[in-house]
């Protein structure tokens, strides 16, 4: 197996119980769909390749990564470099006529589509749906006479409006927009609403509903609507906040009715450096018809499981790296080269072999000294719950100012590996803080002259991290500089990575080799 599965502490699993969150890391704006007894969820991947992840579940409290939807982000010449906050905003899933159907809005180019036969792919190549700049958010709906619409939202910072949703009638093979459009819900017009935006459409009992939020990422809440016409009028009601709990603007997210007919809600909470976790909320319908999320519309921590005896799942996080390939829980900060080219499999990123371990190619770049800027750092998820990170790695590089490392890598950044000057290879801890334009030494260098060193980092409360590491030299990790805080970036929560570079040149310029990743 290529990804290790995380340890069962971290599955929000208490036995008959369940304790939010279900997932404790960057899953961010998710949406997810019930076919027979399985679920599956997706979730914003901005800037990194592949996208769309996709998650299974059983019981939607247990989840594992089953694929991405998205295997390069469009248009390529786009993310040839990172856009960390742009991509794959707010997706909707859905299944209809025997496929799978995944919506997103990319803020900088429309709303896209992809659809498959199989949860597991192949996916189609994504299909611009709506061009323009500012459209986020989309979401389908198939009604029982064949009919299609299509909801979306707005981005202030790309289009000069929000706070409005927009409806279209759509082509049943989800082509075509048949129309230009109109607003549905105008937030403006709704006192104290502002911020509405991530929009659900679904048809229950008569009404069509959206299910949408508004008042921001942090503070915000979670709205329902409903209208008899699709195209409204509509009338609203707040189903969910925070109310007297500590969990922060509860809002964005799926309803989901199970195989036996009782209903829930997902929904994200805004956690700083961890991105937006995941919970999920019990929901029935009261005596006029509206939905009643949660314990009495604020969020519960500790609920009755969904599905009792369930064995705990959660997304992996360590990793062996068989035959150079990476488990599904990694992406890349851009698209990779799409030819790599059979004759030196070197001039891709990262080089296949029959063994454990993955091999990074020592990239060449001008870029070096700032890892915000490089497209080829290897990422996953910041894990929600404090825990220690190691992996081991070998430079093989004879090229004075290669490098490689482990990254907490966010709006500021921080790493520790190795690095090769002209005396040898030293053990290096760099960081960078949000404004600053390159990297400075965390800690002194010390010398690594075999080229092989352990690396860890403990993730503390907080989103506090403290490097250590273990060269040949040493009986014990050693610590490293002062703990360094993780920051995210604007929308995404801060990330794990791991990088390895060279100075810009001709010729290859060796590899780094990273073994046994861990997360415990």
């Amino acid at each position: 197996m290529t990804a290790r599965p995380a340890a069962p502490a971290d599955t929000a699993d208490t036995g008959t119980a369940y304790r939010n969150p279900v997932l404790n890391a960057d899953w961010s704006d998710p949406d997810a769909i019930a076919v027979g007894g399985d679920y599956y969820l997706t979730a914003s991947s901005f800037g990194r390749a592949p996208g769309l992840p996709i998650l299974h579940s059983r019981d939607l409290v247990g989840w594992r990564i089953v694929g991405h939807a998205l295997q390069r982000l469009e248009p390529e010449q786009a993310f040839t470099v990172p856009r960390h906050d742009g991509g794959v905003w707010a997706p909707s899933i859905r299944h209809h006529a025997g496929r799978f159907w995944i919506f997103w809005g990319d803020p900088d180019h429309g709303i896209h589509q992809v659809n498959a036969e199989d949860i597991r792919g192949p996916w189609s190549r994504p299909h611009l749906l709506k061009a323009g700049r500012g459209l986020i958010d989309p979401c389908p709906l198939w009604d029982s006479d064949g009919r299609a619409y299509l909801v979306h939202a707005w981005a202030r910072s790309r289009s000069g409006v929000n706070n409005r949703l927009t409806g279209h009638r759509m082509s049943p093979d989800g082509r075509e927009l048949l129309d230009a459009g109109r607003t549905v819900v105008d937030g403006d017009a709704l006192p104290g609403w502002f911020t509405l935006e991530g929009p659900k459409l679904y048809r229950h009992g008569g009404w069509y509903w959206i299910f949408a939020p508004a008042g921001g990422v942090e503070t915000g809440w979670q709205g329902a609507f409903r209208s008899r016409d699709v195209f409204g009028p509509y009338e609203e009601r707040i189903v969910l906040a925070q109310g007297r709990t500590d969990v922060n603007g509860p809002h964005q997210g799926a309803w989901v009715r199970a195989a036996d007919g009782r209903d829930w809600f997902l929904h994200f909470q805004h956690r700083g450096a961890y991105g937006r976790v995941v919970h999920l909320q019990p929901m029935r319908w009261d005596d006029d018809g509206w939905p009643v999320i949660g314990d009495g519309g604020e969020p519960v921590a500790v609920h009755p499981r969904p599905v009792p005896g369930e064995r705990p799942a959660a997304p992996a996080t360590g990793d062996d790296f068989p035959g150079g390939r990476f488990g599904l829980q990694w992406s890349w900060t851009a698209n990779p080269p799409r030819n790599p080219g059979a004759q030196d499999p070197r001039q891709g990123w990262t080089v296949a072999h029959s063994g454990d371990g993955l091999w990074l190619v020592c990239r060449r770049t001008d870029d070096a000294h700032d890892l915000r800027r490089l497209p080829n750092v290897l990422v996953q998820r910041l894990p929600g719950d404090p825990c220690t990170v190691e992996v081991g790695l070998r430079l093989d590089s004879a090229e004075a100012g290669a490098r490689a490392g482990l990254a907490v890598l966010g709006d500021a950044f921080s790493w520790i590996g190795l690095e090769r000057d002209a005396s040898g290879i030293r053990l290096v801890h760099r960081f960078a803080e949000p404004a600053a334009e390159r990297e400075r030494d965390a800690a002194r260098p010390r010398p690594a002259p075999d080229g092989r060193v352990r690396l860890r980092v403990e993730l503390l409360p907080g989103a506090r991290c403290r490097f250590s590491a273990r060269t040949g030299r040493d009986t014990a990790f050693l610590p490293s500089g002062p703990p360094f805080a993780a920051t995210p970036w604007r929308w995404v929560g801060a990330q794990l990575g791991l990088f390895a570079t060279a100075p810009r040149g001709s010729g290859p310029a060796g590899t780094a080799v990273f073994t046994g990743f861990r997360v415990t």
